[in-house]
């Protein structure tokens, strides 16, 4: 849905020459225009309106001193720099660009009539009226054939059909099988009877047109090789060219009508298109792709007046979805001097045009893709697009429908074909149409003249306001104006700041001001500064960034420009809506970004993948454009169009929508599918303020079902994340899950407002976090009373509806549970059970007492701590009071429910024996010292070593002086618990074992304890012993992974991770053992375990030198322990037992000097070690510690 837009024209009369043009061609190099006349052969720039070089042709006899000489062909030849010319008395000519100097490469002595060099310059052609010449670039013969051919060539096919009589004719009928065959016309009067020859853009074949009587094409290859010859056509003309695609363009003459036909390389035809004239009016001189086969050029001459081609006209065609689109015409004046008589395609610009009239007048074109969209911002904006086709405007509102072209919405015919159109400017009426024809008519639904001398002088047409238009021509206009200097390519418009700007050629920006009047100024920042593009730009936009206005433009090498500031580079397509910027990239990726929030470091926003729920990101298709942008949409041509409904705009306008209007924003999520979690998740204060206004708006109940079913977590916490730098919002301080706080405040909304809303109600009950399925079967079961209000719900809808929400064997059980048979009953009937399981059980439960009865039934739906209440009313069921306590373990609950007596009493015995299996005998033993079992309870004090509870009971029973003491000595077992303060106490108070006045014992027992303080001494010599040996250790391998690292760094100096090889050792190995691990899941003691497994003390094991640091911290830490020794040295003085103690004090006090001192060459600075630091800790400080280089590097 493009068009051509030109973008500048360059017009160059100073050229003045003998003769006039016949021949001319573009240098790629320069871009020079190389023109070749009867006399001479000039090299002109039309930039600088300057004759580069100029050779005659006449001087040296090429051609005629009487001006009746040719040119046939004229070829520019970069790799030689020079340009080889052919001219029609046979001579080849080759023309140096740098000396102007004259060579005759070659002479045919029959003459030429056409000269044409293969894309790569390799090969060239020469045809004579009979004969087709190839050479090479060396002017060496490679073959010379006959153009009239009377074979077909090597890819002659035949399918073996039959007869004609035979076939299916289709629409035809079947008197197409007798009709005769018709004889073929042969070429029309003003056919010039010359062979024309074109190459296939791959270079490797090229065709060949003549006539023979009638004109036929002929496809050969490089080694000049007939390949096919096309079937006998009526009409076919004289024009050919073949593009870089697989078909050949032509023309044929219809008995009604004139038609562009494409024929494959076989010869066969394959599709055409109608020219927009009757049969005779124009004839069709030549056809022209340009470089990359996206428009074809028609070169038409008039043949209205006698068949003198007075009046000469260029067409340009694309063609999208098999559709062809006349996009461009271009007519010239009648004078014969004005008439063009060379057209050619740029070779390094696509939409590059020049024309060279007889009069030596230059005119180059060129054009720019564009979509013309209506510019409006509000709803009142159809989001109208219009596709230049012709006389006809093909107009696309997209707010109504989305046609994929070339269908429409509806079409504007006008007299002429049109070359501009524009919409109106002004708010609230941007889906007025204006269209620029090639007449010079504005046309808005009437006319309005805009003189213009030169084809395509009006360009740049933008409508302002109703009777102002605003244009860039090269001429003058009758009303205002103003002269710019330089060359204006492109015009931008801002109707909400009513600013325009203005690019030139060059890149520079310029500001237009049309209030009060016309004036033009540079284009400043916020600091004063001028500001232009760095390259020209074929697309620019006017938008607001950071509060500051910026002109957007995107390159033809997909740069994304805000003035001289590169956003992006990967940018295919970009628009501008409202508050938003909208921009597809060469990933196939669809950004949408508010431009409030935005900064000109985009680069950032674009690079970034995005989460799963960045709102700014959508995937497209391949080669996916933006058409055009709607509220809540984007359109992407794909072949037809897509209509993409981006995530960010229809969440930007349900934010404004669900402050109240929560009617238009529930019909929108429900479209789109939107999580209905958003109306409350947005603003949950204002949503519960108003929340009759949302139950009135919806005034559904269907609407409202919906939304309570949907309901869950916070989605702008995860689905819908608010936008930067917008307020968060508060969830109310009930203490209550959102679930519950919605669902409360609706049901309690509905039931104050309408009693018909009784589906909704109940949905409330049943969408809880814990379901209120009690609750919502006794409004059922209320609604079987005789309605009060017309239209209100009966109890089997209710039921039916009920149902739908929940499992219908879960309902039954809830329904049990309410003890209400009646209910039961109506909806057991509504489930899939048989009456005889049910019916049984319920006619049972009615017998029963009304306790035992609730006891029973919450029994069967395993409602234990309910049962036990009902159960506990019944004092004739204890034991099975008893029964269901021990088997539900409700031993707390049941003595709640039972006073000190003797049912409590047996309660508490039970509860003793089970906490006596659960290993809580302290616990059990209070339990029955309460309820009067003292000699159980002393049993389990006894087995639990609560000492002082089991001598309370004993003296309690009282228990005899002699088993007191008996119980006392074993109670003193706690010793093996090394609690040996308590059981020394009660070995002295209780077993009356008196140690006072031994003094023995200091010789029995003391002394000897003392002298063992060699134990102390040998247990710290070998941890110093392992202490250095590992420090040892560690240095060996710290030296051998600086010696790697140096190694890697010799190898590779731009390994960022070469510094990690000085603490770490191999990465490969690692992760091994950290992949190996991710795979299972461990408890937390196996994980310690197989951390554990990693610290390998082991030679040449990954991670050695960790290991080896953390088992010299443990060492550490256990001498550290060792300060206790500080009594016993005492201890060792005070018996004179010097010699040892000084040697124990030495040998500790080495000991923490060495440690002490190998600190900071085992833990390099920064690290956290010590007695107090973890294992884990000091690892971690050390993996700080690896990174620091890493981060020092970068």
């Amino acid at each position: 849905m493009r068009n051509l837009k030109l973008l500048k024209s360059l017009q160059c009369s100073e050229l003045q020459g003998l003769g006039s043009p016949q021949c001319f061609s573009v240098r790629s190099d320069t871009g020079s225009l190389l023109i070749a006349s009867q006399f001479s052969v000039v090299e002109y720039n039309p930039q600088s309106g300057e004759v580069v070089s100029e050779a005659s042709l006449t001087a040296d006899g090429y051609l005629p001193e009487d001006g009746s000489g040719l040119v046939v062909g004229l070829q520019d030849l970069a790799e030689l720099q020079s340009a080889c010319l052919a001219t029609a008395g046979g001579d080849v000519v080759l023309f140096n660009l740098n000396t102007s100097q004259l060579e005759c490469v070659g002479s045919v002595d029959s003459g030429l009539t056409s000269m044409s060099w293969s894309p790569d310059e390799e090969l060239v052609i020469l045809t004579t009226q009979e004969t087709v010449i190839m050479m090479t670039k060396e002017f060496e013969p490679v073959t010379e054939v006959g153009i009239h051919q009377e074979d077909f060539g090597e890819k002659f096919i035949t399918v073996g059909w039959g007869k004609k009589e035979t076939q299916f004719h289709g629409s035809e009928g079947k008197q197409a099988a007798q009709r005769k065959i018709q004889d073929v016309q042969p070429a029309v009067a003003w056919d010039d009877r010359k062979p024309r020859v074109t190459w296939r853009g791959d270079g490797q074949l090229f065709a060949v047109s003549a006539i023979c009587p009638q004109t036929k094409v002929r496809v050969w290859n490089r080694e000049g090789v007939l390949q096919a010859t096309s079937e006998p056509i009526n009409g076919l003309e004289q024009a050919l060219c073949w593009p870089s695609g697989s078909l050949i363009a032509s023309s044929q003459r219809h008995p009604n009508k004139h038609s562009v036909v494409f024929m494959e390389k076989n010869g066969l035809l394959h599709g055409d298109f109608t020219l927009p004239f009757t049969k005779d009016q124009v004839k069709v001189k030549e056809l022209l792709w340009n470089i990359d086969s996206s428009v074809l050029a028609v070169w038409l001459d008039d043949l209205a007046a006698g068949g003198d081609g007075k009046l000469r006209s260029y067409q340009l065609w694309t063609v999208k979805n098999y559709h062809w689109y006349l996009k461009q015409s271009l007519d010239f004046d009648r004078d014969p001097l004005k008439a063009p008589v060379c057209i050619c395609w740029d070779p390094e610009h696509p939409l590059r045009l020049h024309v060279v009239t007889h009069n030596w007048t230059s005119f180059t074109y060129d054009w720019g893709w564009t979509t013309e969209r209506s510019p409006g911002l509000d709803v009142t904006d159809d989001a109208g697009v219009a596709v230049i086709d012709g006389d006809k405007l093909l107009v696309t509102t997209f707010r109504q429908s989305v046609v994929p072209p070339p269908m429409c919405s509806f079409e504007l015919r006008l007299k002429s074909p049109v070359n501009q159109v524009t919409f109106l400017c002004e708010a609230t009426r941007t889906n007025k149409i204006a269209a620029f024809t090639s007449d010079g008519q504005i046309s808005i639904f009437g006319k309005v003249t805009a003189p213009q001398d030169d084809p395509l002088a009006v360009r740049q047409l933008l409508w302002l306001q109703d009777e102002l238009f605003f244009a860039v021509t090269s001429g003058v206009l009758p009303n205002s104006q103003i002269e710019v200097d330089g060359v204006v390519i492109s015009v931008v418009y801002s109707s909400q700041t009513r600013t325009m700007a203005l690019q030139l050629e060059d890149g520079q920006i310029k500001k237009l001001l049309w209030c009060p009047e016309l004036s033009v100024e540079d284009w400043l920042d916020s600091s004063g500064c001028i500001i232009n593009f760095p390259v020209p730009c074929i697309q620019t936009a006017l938008c607001c960034i950071g509060g500051t206005e910026h002109l957007l433009g995107l390159t033809e090498r997909s740069h994304l420009y805000a003035g001289d500031t590169e956003l992006a580079s990967n940018v295919s397509s970009f628009a501008v809506c409202d508050d938003f910027l909208l921009i597809t990239t060469h990933s196939h990726i669809c950004r949408c970004l508010q431009l409030s929030t935005l900064t000109l470091r985009l680069q950032v926003a674009l690079s970034s993948d995005g989460g799963q729920n960045d709102e700014t990101l959508r995937r497209v298709e391949r080669g996916s454009r933006i058409v055009t942008v709607v509220p809540q949409d984007t359109r992407m041509p794909r072949g037809n169009l897509e209509t993409v409904h981006h995530r960010a705009l229809v969440l930007a306008q349900l934010r404004k929508w669900l402050d109240l209007r929560f009617r238009e924003a529930f019909e929108c999520m429900r479209k789109l599918r939107i999580n209905l979690n958003l109306i409350y998740d947005h603003n949950p204060k204002v949503f519960l303020e108003n929340i009759q206004t949302f139950i009135t708006q919806l005034n559904s109940i269907n609407h409202i079902n919906l939304f309570l079913t949907e309901l869950e977590e916070d989605t702008t916490c995860t689905m819908y994340p608010r936008p930067e730098g917008s307020p968060s919002q508060t969830q109310p301080a009930s203490g209550q899950k959102k679930v519950d706080v919605v669902c409360d405040a609706l049901r309690t909304a509905m039931e104050s407002m309408d009693p018909n809303f009784c589906l909704s109600i109940l949905t409330a009950h049943v969408k809880k976090t814990v379901p209120e399925l009690e609750i919502a079967l006794q409004k059922v079961h209320e609604l079987r009373k005789p309605p009060e209000a017309a239209g209100a719900v009966s109890a089997e809808e209710a039921l039916k509806y009920l149902l739908f929400l929940v499992n219908v064997n879960d309902l039954y059980e809830h329904s049990l549970g309410t003890y209400d048979f009646d209910l039961v009953l109506m909806v057991a009937e509504k489930s899939q059970k048989d009456p005889k399981e049910y019916l049984p059980f319920l006619n049972m439960l009615k017998t029963l007492e009304p306790n035992y009865q609730r006891y029973t039934i919450d029994k069967h739906l395993k409602r234990y701590r309910k049962a036990l209440v009902h159960l506990s009313k019944s004092e004739e069921h204890f034991i099975e009071v008893l029964q269901l306590v021990k088997e539900q373990k409700l031993f707390s609950e049941a003595l709640r429910l039972y006073a000190a007596d003797s049912s409590q009493f047996k309660l508490s015995c039970a509860y003793a024996e089970h906490l006596v299996e659960q290993q809580q005998a302290e616990q059990a033993g209070l339990l029955l010292w309460r309820c009067g079992e003292p000699a159980r309870a002393l049993q389990a004090f006894t087995s639990c070593s609560s000492w002082r509870n089991a001598i309370c009971v004993a003296q309690q029973i009282p228990l005899p002086p002699d088993q007191l003491a008996l119980l006392a000595r074993d109670l003193a077992k706690l010793t093996e618990q090394r609690r040996y303060s308590e059981a020394a106490l009660l070995l002295d108070q209780y077993a009356k074992i008196y140690m006072h006045n031994r003094q023995d014992i200091t010789e029995t027992n003391l002394k000897p304890a003392l002298l063992e303080v060699n134990t102390q001494k040998g247990f710290l010599e070998t941890q110093v012993a392992t202490f250095i040996r590992h420090r040892s250790r560690l240095a060996v391998v710290r030296e051998q992974k600086e010696k790697a690292r140096l190694d890697m760094l010799e190898e590779g100096p731009d390994c960022g991770d070469a510094e990690l090889y000085s603490e770490a050792s191999s990465v490969m190995s690692g992760s091994k053992y950290s992949q190996s691990n991710s795979r299972i899941s461990r408890s937390s003691k196996n994980r310690r375990k197989a951390e554990r497994k990693k610290l390998s003390l082991k030679e040449g094991s990954p991670m050695e030198d960790r290991a080896l640091m953390h088992a010299m911290s443990e060492i550490i830490t256990a001498v550290d322990k060792m300060r206790e020794i500080h009594g016993l040295l005492k201890a060792l003085v005070l018996f004179q037992f010097d010699k040892q103690a000084e040697k124990l004090q030495l040998a500790y006090e080495d000991a923490l000097q060495m440690m002490e001192g190998a600190v900071p060459e085992v833990w390099p600075e920064g690290l956290v070690t010590g007695p107090n630091s973890t294992a884990n800790s000091i690892m971690a400080s050390f993996q700080q510690q690896q990174q620091k280089p890493a981060a020092l590097q970068q």
